[in-house]
């Protein structure tokens, strides 16, 4: 059987507005197994970054709960989902986020060693994998975006997260870099048997994935999942 990753029921959010209060996120629950890939689509404004974010435990939500690798993060401190986030979960962002006095391969290796693991074997094979080989020693302001993100993935797989968050990871990209991009994301998602999450309003990434799901003002729709 196998592993369950993330565990997300009855999920909701709103947020106070000049205007009244907005649900962004409302009563979503979905599950994911080590290896799967799945794509979260939905017009802008429909709630996949919000619902990303508290995945990660970056926000909090009103109600409901979530799980990754069978800990709830509504039983942790604020510090210490901070620890759990750096060791179980692997973020890639569409901005890249770049520590940009840091090198590239410092930037590589920042989670891996915050963490204490870093593995040379598994950075040599995600440097190889992404073609940074010869851009190591460089500064990310004097790489392309399609190679800052590639740097970001990197960053976000090098510590062996059990989960991928990824929120439009290509959509600062060209139409050619942003296939080459998705293809290795997925491609090292599924060596390192972690479940990957992608937030993406394309249809041609969304069906690279196993699972496509859909979210409507906020709810998934049970049409399409």
């Amino acid at each position: 059987m196998a592993t369950e990753i993330l565990v997300v029921s009855g999920l909701s959010k709103a947020f106070e507005q000049p205007d009244g209060r907005v649900q962004v996120v409302e009563n979503v629950s979905l599950q994911l197994t080590a290896g799967a890939s799945t794509a979260l689509t939905g017009e802008s404004g429909s709630g996949k970054s919000t619902l990303l974010q508290l995945i990660a435990g970056l926000l909090e939500p009103d109600s409901g709960t979530v799980a990754i690798a069978g800990r709830e993060l509504a039983s942790m401190t604020d510090a210490g989902r901070a620890a759990f986030r750096r060791r179980h979960v692997g973020l890639v962002f569409q901005q890249f986020r770049l520590i940009m006095t840091l090198t590239v391969h410092d930037n590589i290796r920042l989670m891996a060693a915050l963490n204490n693991c870093v593995d040379a074997d598994h950075e040599a094979y995600l440097i190889h994998t992404l073609g940074l080989g010869d851009q190591l020693e460089k500064f990310p302001a004097q790489l392309s975006g399609g190679q800052q993100q590639r740097v970001g993935i990197a960053r976000a797989l090098n510590h062996k997260p059990q989960l991928i968050l990824a929120d439009e990871p290509t959509g600062s990209l060209d139409e050619n870099t942003s296939k080459a991009v998705a293809g290795l994301l997925l491609e090292l998602a599924a060596r390192t048997g972690a479940a990957l999450l992608t937030a993406t309003h394309s249809s041609t990434l969304a069906d690279t994935h196993q699972t496509v799901l859909k979210l409507r003002n906020g709810r998934l729709d049970t049409r399409l999942c």
